[in-house]
């Protein structure tokens, strides 16, 4: 009499089940540098007299916040152009002057001193002033410390839940992933900065945002 024997299948095998979690932590912080965008705009008919008198008027205005301590290494020349500028009326195009525009960046990590570059700079003939954006020096810093947290809340928020069903977790997740997450300067329009006698600035707080996604099998 024969008998019959079958192989067990192995792709019958049980998979192990999953809980997916993820995990975010936000620190803030105060900005510890900042850059100023400004500088000088002439026109004239002439682009030679345009481009002159915005080259005295660009000197005058750095000589004038080297004397408050800005350093050259902290000043960039951030644009520069000459532009033909034209009225239209009744559809047509009249040539009306050239402009000229010196654009520079001043980097400082003295916060407290911004309200009085900016002011000195109006004194001095800046007569556009872009914006001013405060940023960290060493992002990264607050980064890690923030991702540090978002996967311990991520672990919690996974024990919590194993708890919650009645499972046991494996202890050692089996995917852990990094969602980036780049944290925006704070930027402050400052066209109207250029009407005051005295310009306060309060920079606020930067949010440092980090978030993961993990798997637990159990």
């Amino acid at each position: 009499m024969n008998q019959e024997f079958s192989a067990p299948n192995r792709n019958t095998r049980h998979k192990p089940h999953v809980l997916k979690v993820s995990g975010s932590e936000t620190l803030q912080t105060a900005p510890d540098q900042a850059t100023i965008t400004l500088g000088v705009i002439t026109e004239d008919q002439d682009p030679q007299k345009a481009q002159q008198a915005n080259s005295q008027s660009i000197a005058h205005l750095i000589t004038g916040l080297q004397s408050i301590g800005i350093s050259e290494d902290q000043l960039k020349t951030s644009e520069y152009k000459i532009d033909p500028q034209y009225d239209y009326i009744d559809g047509k195009e009249f040539f009306k002057n050239y402009k000229v525009q010196y654009i520079i960046q001043i980097q400082t990590t003295e916060i407290e001193t911004i309200g009085s570059i900016i002011d000195t700079a109006v004194s001095r003939g800046a007569n556009s002033i872009s914006s001013i954006r405060f940023s960290l020096s060493s992002p990264e810093l607050y980064y890690n410390q923030a991702l540090s947290l978002a996967l311990k809340n991520a672990y919690e928020k996974a024990l919590s839940m194993a708890r919650t069903i009645g499972i046991t977790l494996k202890p050692i997740p089996i995917l852990v992933e990094e969602i980036s997450d780049t944290t925006p300067p704070i930027l402050y329009q400052t066209n109207s900065y250029t009407k005051m006698a005295s310009t306060p600035i309060q920079p606020g707080e930067l949010n440092i945002t980090a978030t993961v996604r993990m798997e637990y099998t159990y």
